[in-house]
Formats: C-alpha cells, sequence, structure tokens
C-alpha cells in the first residue's frame, strides 16, 4: 500500500468538497511562523510522516502566536517519529471544537467488502475506548454494487448516537468521504477527529489515506506524491529499497519482487515462498552467517524483474554471495530465475567462479533451468536437498571462498 501524507490527503479531500482546516506546509521553523501570522489565529503544528498515533508520540503541538509557531515548530523539525525523520510541518488553523468524531472507511478482508467505522467518540483515545466499550464503535458493510447513500450513512450515526441536523449534515459528509475512498482505490481513509465546530461545521480535522499500491496506474498525478512501502514499512525505505519498489512497479501484472535491506550482513538472500523465505532465512542464521537482506519473490515474474531483484541485491556494498532459493510448491517457472539471475551475474560482471552463488529451486520448467545455472557453473540443487540444508551449503561455500569467514 502506498499512503500519503496529511496534506495530500486533505488536498484530495477537498477536490470531494469536503471541508478541512485552512492548512499550510512549512519547510523550516521560521517559515512556520510566517505561515501562522497569515492564517492570524491560533494554529495546529504536525509533523508530516507517513504514521498515524503522532499526537500521543508529542508529534502534534498547539501554537497561539506566530513565535510560539516557530518555537514548537523547531521542536518537531529533525525529530524522529516511529523512525521516520520530519522534514516538513503542517500548520494549520486550530478549530474550535465542541466534539470530536471518528470514522474510518476500510476494507473487511474477511468479508471482501468496504467496511465503515464510526464512533461519537473521536481523538487519541479512541483505540482504548474501542477495547473497553466496543458498543459505542458501529460497523457497516457497504454493498460494493450499490455504494454507500446518505440514508445508509445517517443510519450509522444515527446508531452512534448522534441526531438533529448534525445527523442530516453527516450523512451527506460520510457518503462523500466513501465516493473518494472508491474514486482513489483507497485502502484505508480514517478521519479522526471529524470535528463538529462551535459554529456547527463538519470538517475533517485530521486525515490518513492509503492507496492501493496496485491501483497507482489508475492514478498517474499521484505516483511522485504517495509514500510507496508504507504500509509494510516500520522505517523510511532506503534508497536501494526505493529502487526494488521501482523494479516491482515497472511490471505490476506479473508476479512480486519485495526487498527488505538488512543492516550489516554479507550473503545476498532471494527467496520465494511465504514460510519458506522465512525458514530459509532463519537457517542461514543458525549456520553462522547474516543475510544482507531479506527478499522475496513469486508469483511467475518475467524475466526482467527477476534480474532487477538479483541486481538489486546484489549492488548493496558488502554481499560476498548470493543464495537463490524457493520452496518446491510454486508456480514460478525456474527457467525464467535462471535466466533472471545470470543475466544479473553477468550484467554485473560477477564470476560464479570466485563468488559463492548457491541455488535450490524446484518446480515448472526445472530441467531447463538445471542446465541453465550449471553451464555457467553455478552450485544447483532441485528437492534432492532441504532448504536448511541448502543454508548449510551456502555458508560452506562462503567459507570456501573466503578462508577464516564466520571466525
Amino acid at each position: 500500500m502506498a499512503r500519503l501524507l496529511e496534506n495530500q490527503s486533505k488536498d484530495l479531500l477537498q477536490q470531494m468538497g469536503i471541508p478541512v482546516p485552512t492548512y499550510a506546509v512549512a519547510q523550516n521553523p521560521q517559515n512556520a511562523a510566517v505561515l501562522a501570522e497569515e492564517m492570524g489565529k491560533p494554529v495546529v503544528l504536525k509533523a508530516l510522516v507517513p504514521v498515524g498515533k503522532r499526537g500521543k508520540s508529542g508529534a502534534v503541538k498547539f501554537a497561539g502566536t506566530p513565535q510560539e509557531a516557530e518555537t514548537l515548530a523547531a521542536e518537531l523539525f529533525g525529530k524522529r517519529v516511529s523512525h521516520y525523520p520530519v522534514y516538513h510541518v503542517l500548520v494549520e488553523e486550530k478549530l474550535d471544537i465542541v466534539q470530536e468524531l471518528y470514522l474510518s472507511i476500510t476494507i473487511d478482508r474477511s468479508r471482501k467488502m468496504p467496511v465503515v467505522i464510526a464512533c461519537a467518540s473521536g481523538g487519541v483515545d479512541v483505540e482504548e475506548l474501542s477495547r473497553e466499550h466496543p458498543e459505542k464503535v458501529i460497523t457497516y458493510h457497504v454493498d460494493p454494487l450499490d455504494g454507500l447513500g446518505d440514508y445508509a450513512a445517517r443510519q450509522v450515526w444515527s446508531d452512534a448516537g448522534i441526531g438533529g441536523k448534525t445527523l442530516q449534515q453527516l450523512g451527506g459528509l460520510t457518503a462523500k468521504l466513501y465516493k473518494a475512498f472508491v474514486d482513489y482505490d483507497a485502502y484505508i481513509l480514517e478521519i479522526n477527529p471529524l470535528a463538529i465546530t462551535r459554529d456547527g461545521r463538519l470538517v475533517a480535522a485530521a486525515a490518513v489515506m492509503s492507496i492501493d499500491d496496485g491501483a497507482m496506474f489508475r492514478h498517474p498525478d499521484l505516483s511522485e506524491k504517495v509514500q510507496m512501502g508504507t504500509e509494510r514499512a516500520w522505517r523510511p525505505l532506503t534508497e536501494l529499497e526505493k529502487q526494488m519498489v521501482a523494479v516491482n512497479e515497472a511490471d505490476p501484472y506479473r508476479g512480486t519482487a519485495r526487498y527488505t535491506e538488512m543492516d550489516g550482513g554479507d550473503i545476498g538472500f532471494m527467496c520465494g515462498g511465504g514460510g519458506a523465505s522465512l525458514l530459509l532465512f532463519d537457517a542461514v542464521l543458525q549456520a553462522g552467517a547474516q543475510p544482507a537482506n531479506y527478499s522475496e519473490f513469486g508469483g511467475n515474474p518475467a524475466e526482467e524483474k527477476v534480474c532487477g531483484l538479483a541486481k538489486g541485491i546484489l549492488s548493496k556494498p558488502g554481499v560476498k554471495g548470493l543464495l537463490v532459493a524457493q520452496n518446491i510448491t510454486n508456480n514460478t517457472q525456474v527457467d525464467i530465475v535462471a535466466r533472471g539471475v545470470i543475466r544479473a551475474l553477468e550484467e554485473m560482471n560477477i564470476d560464479p567462479a570466485t563468488f559463492p552463488v548457491v541455488v535450490r529451486e524446484a518446480g515448472v520448467n526445472e530441467t531447463v533451468a538445471r542446465e541453465l545455472f550449471r553451464a555457467k557453473d553455478i552450485e544447483y540443487y532441485g528437492d534432492d536437498i532441504t532448504l536448511t540444508e541448502t543454508a548449510r551449503r551456502m555458508v560452506s561455500k562462503m567459507r570456501e571462498a573466503y578462508p577464516g569467514y564466520g571466525i
């Protein structure tokens, strides 16, 4: 999934006719003071990072004057929020809020339907409230063919305890938010809080929005804005990880290739098979070595994608060997894997005679793959050895190439 920063989410919401606070992005503390002065009222300062729960992590501050805005913004710039460094700060008007609501729209995987989740008590403590009083949280599954009409949205909020004029307003606003969710192929759209102001307005005071990265081809205008991979990452993507995201997205219709860079390590790790990749990773550690990365590929990727992933794995400084393996119950054509890996080695001028490479592949077109690998003097195994034995053989080959390795 690809998460938008809050200002970008609010840009989209505004285009859909959904009220949001006046906001701007500050590049430095002095800029925050200028923006606060231009707004002419108290402001909220928010660290612009692609994670939630910023309030509880001290990444949301309130300033009454431009001078205070500059001081507090200085505390945010350079701060790390869930490992993400803060390079920009959102400056927006402080609303006069009389009630905070919670609204999110996401996909219920078990039922394979969009689901609206609403609560009459929003804010930073909504998770605790949902645990202690689950009856206060209303869920409504939306038939994707019918969509969400005003009447259904009003029923959701009525069940949450909202009435009167506010209920009428919430019906239309929630329907618009659902339309935004669908139109932008969102995986989640969360408004917390959805503010009721003292003058009776409904305003999306804070927004979290993630787009299905498989649908980015329908939204080329967002391709340079989204924070790719943020739904799977606990930290910012490294430059090499970003390159591997690009490799995967270059051909989104055939196979997957994912890459996570690890600190240290010297064995390039290229594995497929879900649980098999985790087993193999642990087996390498138990054999006395450390992978330089964790990667997973499958779904019968094209040669170009296999080659791109292999080149990325091999390009990390300090990588001294390559381990390629998959479980034996997969639909990946292993001859294509062979061609992609061999091409990567050749394009990077890596000689398997001096650079340890161990392959354990079994499946479709295995005989061809065996011939291709062995023609290049690459050590190849099929299902005649286990993944654990493969890891041991990789470490053994490293020790043959690098005397004293692992000692």
